[in-house]
């Protein structure tokens, strides 16, 4: 110390610190007695509360000091809740800051009270055109949601740092492309065609196997930006999008299309979409939430693999990917393009309906391309000694060890993990609990537990036959791997599953070992796949379970190499069973078509609408009581739920009801569970009406 009155240093440092440290933000102002816009002095505001007592519009002032900035689609924030007690000054005041988007300014409102002032321009960035609310309001009554759920799907989160940044002008249209792939198909190259003549052709493409899809896509997307129009694509994970990414890029180069993924991160992602919403660039392929993306002069829109479970949005209102793209096609009279290597029964009835056409391969170049399909059935298991000692059946391990001379081999198992259900081995007869008849687990080699009470089982003996051994009905894929090991010591063994997924293997011998949706690409293609406890799939208490069989053993056995090429794929499942045949013929289109037929004679979805009510035991019944339902509405249940799924969010016993409307009443049926809801969340709040919860074309009905 110099001296006695020197500050000690630690103060001066903390003095400096806060010299130094950034001011607060100053919160928005009240704009209490402030001049307002001399014209159209009202903005109408969606507020982002998600609730659907509050689903509509609602007016505020706006302040002299925005008029510039308030302008419709942007970014806003209001104070909401105060009451029209709160005035001072001829403005409402009070209420909590919520965000919002500013929908459109009017010279007066329809509200006779005082208005609250806009409290702040957050962005003067728009983000929401009336062809994204129109949308998002559309989907909203397709589902029975809210417009402020759905445009939280729609609009990602805001980056300052990534609106400051100007996007780069848009590329020139490139040259219309050769058929490529497309020559493949009798109606590829006039679809390829009318897309870059600015028609809009519909079309439902079953692909044929191999990894020649992903270049199809990238010349549908090149045709249609010849023509002048945008294209989006929307695929069901990263690993396809990657794929799609990828033959964009070599297709047309760099700067003509944009990724969205949410692996971009968020800074990175909004400022690729803002680069779209500037019209910087007009192509895009993302996984699901780019079915929202602000494609300008949308000319195509293409959906991959609508199958898969990713793309049914898991947050309210849960729409589904493929029908929002249908939205999107009809609301703006763009082309549509529905591609798998399978096909679901939605999109064999929009065959059937004739809004869309088909497009498939002949079958002569259907024979060149797919794999000798082989299956093995119960009575060969019966017959087959090693089958009931080892994980492979005779055939299936001749294929594998014939299959490793030559490349990688894929072995598909149905379940994840390393806890198996198990059964008899005699009699294959499911191991249950004798206290509550949950099925029995092994979480190690020494003890059995009850999944459901979980109890220890010291003394097991199947109740048919009387024997005590068991068996793993379905061995995940981590044991899966073990013992293919132990039979194949000198190969290699990978696994893709849910710790790891793969995206491609080499195409030296191995032995990969994935669950549906897992597998990698192996370079050059598989050399043989085994498709073990296909049964498992076909068993499954719902009413999708041999379609959703049929396109996981399709997806694995497109990756292997053509028959030409001693390509070999082993179903371990009835032969006699619809989907095993359709496998074999290689006819997913057969097999989608005469589902169809079916679920039109039983008046189950999509020939029909479908709405699922759950909730609370007790709560469901009286929800539907008082819903005004359509006159044609069939009610099933409510009954228990089924023991072992995910608990409701209040916890305690659980209850489903479905709601069955013929086709063309969906809308009101919605409508009429939208208004339901409502009624209850005004009564009884958010938590109250959270507990009976509403899916609009639930994806599992049992």
């Amino acid at each position: 110390m110099s001296g006695e009155d020197e500050e000690p240093e630690q103060l001066a440092l903390i003095r400096d610190t806060v010299r130094k440290a950034a001011a607060p933000r100053a919160k928005p102002r009240t704009w209490r007695g402030a001049e307002l816009a001399p014209e159209l002095p009202v903005a109408r505001v969606v507020v982002d509360k998600g609730v659907l007592h509050l689903d509509r519009y609602f007016d505020y002032a706006v302040p002299r000091d925005l008029d510039e900035q308030a302008r419709p689609g942007v970014r806003v924030r209001v104070r909401f809740g105060a009451g029209r007690h709160h005035v001072r000054g001829g403005r409402r005041e009070g209420g909590g800051l919520v965000d919002g988007f500013l929908v459109e300014r009017v010279a007066r409102s329809d509200y006779a009270g005082p208005l609250a002032a806009l409290a702040q321009v957050v962005s003067p960035e728009p983000v929401l055109d009336d062809g994204l609310l129109g949308l998002a309001r559309a989907v909203a009554d397709r589902y029975a949601g809210s417009l402020a759920d759905v445009l939280q799907l729609a609009i990602p989160p805001r980056s300052a740092r990534a609106e400051s940044r100007a996007s780069p002008p848009p590329p020139g249209p490139p040259p219309a492309p050769e058929p490529g792939p497309w020559a493949d198909y009798p109606q590829g190259p006039a679809f390829l065609g009318a897309l870059a003549s600015g028609a809009a052709p519909r079309a439902v493409w079953t692909a044929l196997p191999g990894p020649q899809w992903a270049e199809a896509v990238a010349r549908a997307v090149a045709a249609t930006l010849a023509g002048g129009r945008g294209a989006l694509v929307v695929v069901p994970d990263g690993r396809t999008l990657s794929r799609v990414d990828a033959a964009l890029t070599a297709l047309l180069g760099p700067g003509h299309h944009a990724a969205l993924a949410a692996e971009a991160g968020p800074e990175r992602r909004y400022a690729q979409w803002l680069a779209v919403r500037r019209g910087s660039v007009r192509a895009v392929v993302g996984t699901r939430a780019a079915m929202f993306a602000p494609v300008r002069d949308l000319g195509l829109v293409a959906v991959w693999d609508d199958g898969d479970t990713s793309h049914s949005d898991p947050r309210s209102p849960m729409p589904h990917t493929r029908e929002v793209l249908l939205l999107r096609a009809a609301h703006q009279g763009c082309a549509f393009l529905l591609g798998d290597v399978g096909c679901t029964v939605e999109a064999a009835q929009l065959v059937e309906s004739g809004w869309a056409g088909p497009l498939v391969p002949g079958r002569e170049r259907v024979r060149a391309l797919a794999p000798l399909v082989r299956t093995v059935g119960d009575t060969d298991l019966a017959r087959d000694e090693a089958a009931r000692a080892a994980r492979l059946p005779s055939i299936a391990w001749q294929a594998a060890r014939e299959g490793l001379r030559h490349g990688p081999v894929l072995v598909q198992v149905p379940r994840r993990g390393y806890v198996p259900r198990l059964a008899c081995e005699r009699c294959r007869e499911p191991a249950r609990c004798r206290h509550c008849a949950g099925p029995l687990q092994a979480p190690d080699a020494a003890r059995l537990r009850c999944a459901w009470c979980g109890r220890d089982e010291l003394a097991w003996h199947c109740l048919e036959c009387g024997s005590v051994r068991l068996r793993a009905q379905v061995v995940g894929a981590r044991r899966t791997a073990e013992e293919l090991g132990r039979v194949f010591p000198s190969v290699p063994v990978r696994t893709s599953g849910r710790e790891q997924v793969l995206d491609t293997v080499p195409g030296e011998p191995a032995l990969v070992v994935s669950t549906p949706g897992a597998e990698p690409v192996a370079e050059g293609g598989y050399a043989a796949a085994l498709l073990l406890d296909g049964w498992a799939l076909l068993n499954r208490p719902d009413l999708r379970a041999g379609e959703e069989a049929l396109r996981a053993w399709l997806g694995a056995a497109a990756l292997v190499r053509s028959q030409a090429a001693g390509g070999t794929v082993v179903l371990v499942a009835e032969a006699t069973l619809r989907p095993a045949q359709a496998l074999v013929r290689w006819d997913p289109v057969g097999h989608a078509v005469r589902e169809l037929s079916e679920r039109a004679q039983l008046g189950l979805p999509p020939v029909s609408r479908m709405a699922a009510v759950s909730g609370p035991a007790g709560a469901v019944g009286p929800f539907l009581d008082a819903a005004e339902l359509p006159p044609e509405a069939e009610v099933l249940g409510p009954v228990p739920a089924v023991r072992g799924e995910r608990p409701g969010p209040q916890g305690g016993p659980e209850e489903r009801a479905l709601i069955r409307v013929p086709t063309g009443g969906g809308a009101a049926l919605a409508a009429a569970l939208k208004a339901a809801q409502a009624a209850r969340m005004a009564r009884g709040g958010r938590a109250d009406a959270e507990a009976v919860r509403v899916r609009v074309d639930p994806p599992d009905i049992g």
